[in-house]
């Protein structure tokens, strides 16, 4: 008998990152779509300047470093679509261009390129401009020609606030954070596709929703149906938990490191929320988690077949 030896991986996928890339872009139409439709051209434009802004430090930077040019895994167009979907609509144009560049060549191609950036790129960038530029990320634009503040900020003011328009998306917020429906029509592709699991998404998701209870509580908010559904379906948390903390690349890729890292991100959410001077605070949770995710990977990793415990063996 003639046996083939090589070393693992033996069982091998037909599907390779330019495929996986291509389905988030895909997954992520819906969103940026009706962000388009209400924030009109001047959204697009910044999706697109963020796009361009990856696409081209990506290029620029591999040919000044003589590294082979990998733009065409579509791993940039992904981060310039996420960060620019994390965007208002009247951002100045300069801040895509900015965020585009510190994501791709800080985060992601200093450490290595993509497989060896330790947190997500769309993600950091997004903090970075926070942390830079607070009151030009948090300028909120006008809706229907009157100045507004996103969902979670009128609610905190005691404005009530529509479940048809966190549905719809017909109420300020970044390009893709807007409708409910368009991220979960993506959240349906990528898990038919076996592109995520819905594992870490709705974990994240029923961990905010019990720590908000919680900390709401503790700090003297009355937590009703209304501030639970204002809470979980606005303020990107739903956009965050599909599209970032799903990231191949920093997320833990075993079992339950996955839980508990939803977990983690859920309690950072909610504790910053209640507690912090932030109302949204989905980015710095998902960021935090992400340096966490190599001790949960060794904490959590499962025991080789065959091996037992030292004091069993013993």
């Amino acid at each position: 008998m003639k046996l083939n030896m090589s070393i693992s991986p033996h069982v091998r996928d037909k599907d390779s990152t330019q495929s996986i890339m291509m389905d988030v872009a895909i997954a992520l139409i819906p969103s940026v779509a009706i962000g388009i439709y209400y924030g009109g051209w001047r959204a697009a434009l910044i999706l697109a300047l963020s796009i361009a802004s990856c696409v081209l430090c990506e290029f620029l930077y591999e040919k000044l470093m003589h590294k082979p040019v990998t733009i065409r895994d579509w791993s940039a167009v992904v981060t310039g679509m996420i960060l620019g979907a994390n965007l208002y609509s009247t951002a100045p144009i300069w801040l895509p261009i900015l965020g585009g560049a510190f994501a791709i060549i800080v985060v992601k191609m200093l450490y290595g390129g993509l497989g060896q950036n330790f947190m997500n790129p769309a993600c950091a960038a997004r903090c970075f401009l926070l942390i830079s530029f607070p009151s030009i990320m948090t300028s909120y634009p006008t809706l229907d020609g009157v100045s507004s503040a996103t969902p979670l900020t009128a609610f905190a003011s005691g404005e009530s606030v529509m479940l048809e328009d966190l549905l719809l998306g017909n109420h300020v917020g970044t390009i893709g954070e807007t409708s409910v429906i368009a991220i979960l029509v993506g959240f349906i592709y990528l898990v038919c596709r076996r592109v995520i699991s819905p594992k870490i998404p709705v974990c994240t998701v029923a961990s905010a929703a019990l720590f908000i209870f919680i900390f709401g509580n503790m700090a003297g908010e009355t937590v009703t149906l209304s501030y639970m559904t204002v809470q979980l379906l606005s303020g990107g948390l739903l956009f965050g938990a599909v599209f970032m903390a799903t990231d191949y690349v920093t997320a833990p890729v075993t079992n339950w490191g996955q839980v508990i890292y939803a977990v983690v991100i859920g309690l950072l959410v909610a504790f910053i929320r209640i507690f912090g001077g932030s109302t949204e605070g989905m980015s710095y949770a998902i960021i935090i988690a992400n340096l966490l995710t190599p001790l949960l990977e060794k904490a959590t990793k499962p025991k080789p077949f065959g091996i037992k415990k030292e004091s069993a063996a013993k």
